[in-house]
């Protein structure tokens, strides 16, 4: 696949300001590596008066077809029996648009921190795709990026093979774009129409979509004369999905004429009366005060040790200030129904690269969860027998590392609130024991010595001013010197992960 964008300039303005505006150096030729195989991107011409950015895209079919474990470009029937050889290392497709945003998203999304006076400058631009798939043809090229600002829009179909004119033309166009537009409108508006004329896309596609849709077609999709047309077939016809795009659309282009923000516009229904006040379940808080304490920890990629079946990372996936999110579980099952309720099979390609899921033991030390911003242990010390507690402690707090580790366990001062749990009883049949507050303060505060941390302690849930909190939670904080290492390895320990169907 083969793009250029193409600019003219003067000696004040130079052409080759289009190398600050791409984040691109006009003088190299730089290769980047995507899911789908490798984007090249180079100058074939840098003056002052004229420069040229091309983008090629190196397509890997095998690599592809078993990522998208063979189910062909979204299901579509031209791929089905053609998985190895067909149009993609050729025709501009959602392939191109993903390379688009992966290798100009700074450009994309309006950023430039060497010459931000260049991003609202509209300049003299010409973009050409030498083969573009047209379902539709010519006719809605031009209805697509007329209305856009374009003062030329020129698609030239392509014949099915020009030796044998009888044949007819293919769906294929050659595209030549030229007007004045800044470069971050030209770049949002290809990445939204280039898999909408293809009307294929060649991952599934999930409901954060609709965000990246509205995202690129902010300021000129609620106002297009095909926005309809564009939200159906860039979600690939998902009819609740487009129903949601639209609505929001429409709930824009309705708060731009009145000159009020979105929100304001969307009121109908009062919050404080006509919702019932019901109280949250305990669970909920939870993952809301672990959500709460890792934004403040500034964590970006976190592990959820002892994820269970995901409810915690489904939850931090929702934030994308969390860039990557690892759940790890000792139970196949588990992380069965973790990626059950994630939708894994079915998630979009930018939700997908943030999510992993792997099973390990917290007891034994594993070399892939170090190097992570933050660790989770909610709810999980009460269930590991209490001689097994120190290999935990190792492996989390010796061996990983992370800056922060949180770690939510039952208070076991404030059972008596709960009516129906008996006397004596722990909350959960599978729990080895609860802790006081006073008995959690104790080991945690031991851990922190030992391992060079900090820590720090907050409630969940009501803090009942006789027994505290139904849930105590410890914030641990690596300390910028924590000097040498006290801690002794237990022998429990060991230095890979178990394999599956293996006892922990």
């Amino acid at each position: 696949m083969f793009l250029t964008i193409s600019t003219t300039g003067t000696p004040d303005r130079p052409a080759t300001d289009l190398g600050f505006l791409l984040h691109k150096h006009p003088g190299k030729a730089q290769a980047f590596t995507t899911s789908h195989g490798t984007a090249h991107v180079f100058y074939p011409e840098a003056g002052q008066e004229r420069c040229t950015a091309a983008l090629l895209l190196e397509v890997d079919p095998v690599a592809l077809v078993r990522r998208g474990q063979g189910k062909g470009r979204g299901g579509a029937p031209d791929t089905a029996l053609a998985q190895y050889v067909n149009d993609r290392p050729y025709a501009a497709s959602s392939l191109l648009a993903v390379a688009l945003r992966s290798v100009f998203g700074s450009a994309l999304n309006g950023r430039c921190a060497a010459r931000p006076d260049l991003v609202d400058e509209p300049r003299g631009l010409r973009i050409e795709i030498p083969v573009l798939p047209a379902r539709g043809g010519p006719d809605l090229v031009h209805r697509l990026f007329g209305p856009l600002g374009w003062d030329l829009v020129r698609p030239e179909r392509l014949p099915l093979d020009e030796r044998f004119p009888e044949w007819g033309d293919s769906r294929y166009v050659r595209l030549v774009l030229e007007g004045r537009l800044r470069l971050t409108d030209a770049l949002r508006q290809l990445y939204v129409l280039l898999p909408v004329l293809d009307d294929a896309k060649h991952y599934w596609v999930a409901p954060d979509e609709v965000d990246k849709l509205l995202r690129a077609g902010d300021g000129w999709l609620a106002g297009h004369p095909e926005h309809g047309l564009i939200a159906s077939r860039y979600l690939a016809r998902h009819k609740r999905l487009t129903r949601d795009a639209l609505e929001r659309l429409e709930l824009a282009r309705l708060a731009e004429a009145d000159g009020s923000p979105a929100e304001d516009l969307d009121n109908a229904v009062d919050e404080d009366t006509d919702t019932a006040d019901r109280p949250l379940p305990l669970a909920v808080l939870r993952r809301e005060a672990v959500t709460a304490a890792l934004r403040a920890a500034g964590a970006a990629r976190v592990l959820d040790l002892g994820c269970g079946q995901g409810a915690l990372v489904q939850q931090l996936l929702k934030d994308t200030s969390f860039t990557e999110v690892v759940g790890v579980d000792v139970s196949v099952r588990a992380l069965a129904a973790a990626a059950k309720r994630l939708r894994l099979e079915r998630m979009g390609e930018l939700q997908a690269g943030r999510v992993r899921l792997l099973q390990g033991s917290l007891t034994y030390t594993d070399k892939r969860l170090a190097g992570y911003d933050a660790a989770v242990l909610s709810e999980v010390v009460e269930h590991v027998d209490p001689p097994r507690l120190p290999a935990l402690e190792y492996a989390v707090f010796g061996s990983a590392r992370p800056r922060t580790v949180l770690v939510t366990t039952p208070n076991a001062e404030y059972n008596v609130r709960w009516e129906t749990l008996p006397a004596g009883q722990v909350r959960h049949p599978d729990h080895r024991f609860e802790w006081t507050r006073a008995e959690f303060r104790d080991w945690a505060g031991a851990v922190a010595g030992r391992h060079g941390y900090t820590v720090a302690y907050l409630p969940v849930g009501d803090d009942d001013p006789e027994v505290g909190p139904p849930t105590q939670m410890a914030v641990f904080t690596l300390a910028d010197d924590p000097g040498p290492a006290t801690a002794t390895r237990p022998a429990a320990t060991r230095t890979d992960a178990p394999k599956e169907g293996e006892a922990a």
